[in-house]
């Protein structure tokens, strides 16, 4: 009999998922959360933010360069993957590609035998790590910029160098800047061609810009998302660089009736510039600042892309380095193993995908859409209701000497973003028997990942109440942390 209810309870079938969807790329990205961003070129060493392309090969000439050391930063601070800026808008190639002369073969750096992808790709795959490369199809320097198909034939025969000869590569990041080049002519660039060879040479990468295909830009360069923040987009009106007028909240925001998944990247530099200046030294974010900006992206449905300008020495200077391993520090210290006080802990529901009550003398059988699924830390089971609902509510008992500020949901992204509205609630009084309660935050969306700010409570008892949602709700998560 015992076997027999527990094969019926096993068999309720999950829900339906509800378009868009994410591909499979989309998912592996958006679980890596937290990236870095490496700009390092000519402009380091000129002191500028965009270089004219009229540069001499030989100002990139670092003196210390190590690229373990950018992969040892990133993965202590908690990093998953990082981009490179292959070719910024100088033209200038930090690989030595056969198809422009100004790259790193005409500078002095190691007699022009070097190559920073060969060394940041193979830092990588020692220090296991990510590698993804930056390609500017602006070229400042390129004499056949602004000639159309010409140009787009040497942008095409580049990125080919950069997607073929350095392994797996998990990100393209292409920049829609678009200016003059060094005959005075803008480009039209063939964004589709390029595309197309991104998925054909490394189908596993997401491609970014501003309007995807894979991953969108967020609007700004702040680093942070909106308060909503949905995975959909309408594409259409969009554009690239110049092409995607202001304003651009519907790139902070998404769409709830998008039809593309396209969820956004928040990238920010850790200084003020992008590249290295060294008046800029006492201006590097605090890592409080830094925390709050990573919990208003990977805390907002989106995923956080930080930026390190590499100094002229090619390393990644140490006030840098301090920043961002303090910033690790307060993230493991809030939300790292074992601080989440809801885990494991005793959970209720008003709604659960398949229920059906238990007769007085039947045994208790698992509940595969139960509310404990959110609370047992493994993100492929989740908490769902029957299909029509689009309104529920879990409790989590939790221990109530213990102060809370952060209360953390989660959706299983791979059935859809739901969640239009929420509530998180606490019991008025310790001895209310659930009559009364207190509202300490209401938000809009969750998707991936949401980080709710909430005062410091202490409480027996938290409540999450959904309540509107495209489909019946799923939780695969709800966690509870104190900051400190």
């Amino acid at each position: 009999m015992i076997s027999a209810l527990l094969t019926m309870s096993i068999t309720v079938p999950p829900p339906a998922p509800i378009a868009p969807l994410p591909s499979p790329r989309q998912v592996a990205w958006q679980d890596l959360e937290f990236t870095g961003f490496i700009h390092f070129g000519p402009n380091t060493f000129t002191d500028k933010e965009w270089g004219h392309g009229d540069e001499p090969a030989q100002v990139f000439h670092p003196t210390a360069l190590d690229a373990r050391q950018w992969v040892r930063v990133m993965k202590d601070a908690g990093m998953k993957g990082v981009v490179v800026t292959a070719k910024h808008h100088d033209g200038f190639c930090v690989w030595p590609t056969a198809f422009s002369t100004h790259s790193v073969k005409a500078s002095p750096w190691k007699d022009g035998k070097g190559d920073v992808l060969r060394e940041l790709s193979d830092a990588c795959r020692e220090g296991g790590l990510k590698f993804g490369v930056y390609l500017s199809p602006w070229d400042r320097n390129n004499p056949q910029y602004g000639t159309g198909e010409a140009y787009n034939e040497v942008f095409r025969s580049q990125l080919r160098e950069v997607l073929s000869c350095y392994g797996p590569i998990f990100e393209v990041w292409f920049d829609g800047a678009c200016g003059e080049g060094p005959n005075g002519k803008r480009q039209v660039y063939d964004f589709p061609s390029f595309r197309a060879i991104v998925r054909e040479l490394q189908p596993d990468a997401v491609i970014f810009s501003d309007v995807g295909p894979d991953i969108r830009w967020v609007g700004n360069e702040q680093g942070w998302a909106g308060d909503t923040c949905w995975a959909m987009l309408k594409a259409e009106g969009h554009g690239i660089g110049n092409d995607n007028p202001p304003p651009q909240k519907s790139l902070t925001e998404g769409n709830e009736d998008g039809e593309s998944w396209i969820p956004a990247e928040c990238d920010v530099s850790i200084r003020p510039g992008w590249f290295y200046h060294a008046h800029e030294d006492d201006k590097v974010k605090t890592p409080t600042q830094l925390l709050d900006l990573w919990e208003r992206s990977v805390g907002h449905n989106a995923n956080f892309h930080l930026n390190f300008p590499v100094d002229r020495r090619g390393l990644i200077h140490e006030r840098d380095v301090a920043s961002v391993l303090g910033l690790r520090a307060l993230i493991d210290a809030a939300y790292g193993p074992g601080t989440d006080l809801a885990r494991g802990r005793p959970t209720a529901a008003d709604s659960i995908r398949g229920f059906e009550p238990r007769g007085a003398n039947e045994p208790l059988r698992p509940e595969p859409f139960g509310p404990d699924k959110a609370v047992d830390g493994d993100p492929a089971t989740f908490w769902a209701t029957d299909d029509g609902t689009t309104a529920a509510s879990m409790e989590i008992e939790l221990d109530s000497s213990r102060e809370f500020d952060r209360v953390v949901l989660a959706e299983p992204i791979a059935l859809g973003q739901r969640v239009k509205r929420f509530r998180i609630s606490v019991p008025a009084t310790p001895s209310n028997n659930h009559r009364d309660w207190i509202t300490l935050a209401e938000g809009t969306t969750i998707g991936h990942k949401r980080i709710v700010r909430v005062p410091v409570t202490k409480a027996r008892h938290v409540r999450i109440e959904i309540l509107d949602s495209r489909a019946c709700p799923c939780l695969s998560s709800v966690s509870v942390h104190r900051t400190r």
